[in-house]
């Protein structure tokens, strides 16, 4: 199956970004901490889904990047690296 990469061979543009503001939050959150508030506003992804986006082994759906976006109370463009 043919898989879309980046140059780097990550599935995603994000998951550095995920891993950054999950570990600036005061207190710093755990994978799991995060997947629950991600629950809390509807979002079904659990702790191993959150590793496998922070490590670019995951794609991640443009519903899920909103998702990230309100729960870390930042733009989408900022997710994507873009600001």
């Amino acid at each position: 199956m043919y898989k879309n990469k980046n140059q780097d061979g990550t599935l995603n543009v994000c998951g550095v970004m995920v891993k950054k503001l999950r570990m600036a939050l005061v207190p710093p959150v755990s994978q799991r901490m995060l997947a629950d508030k991600l629950q809390m506003i509807g979002m079904d992804l659990d702790k191993n889904a959150i590793q496998k986006i922070e490590s670019g082994q995951r794609f991640v759906t443009d519903i899920e990047i909103v998702a990230l976006a309100k729960v870390f109370r930042v733009t989408t463009d900022t997710l994507l690296g873009k600001e």
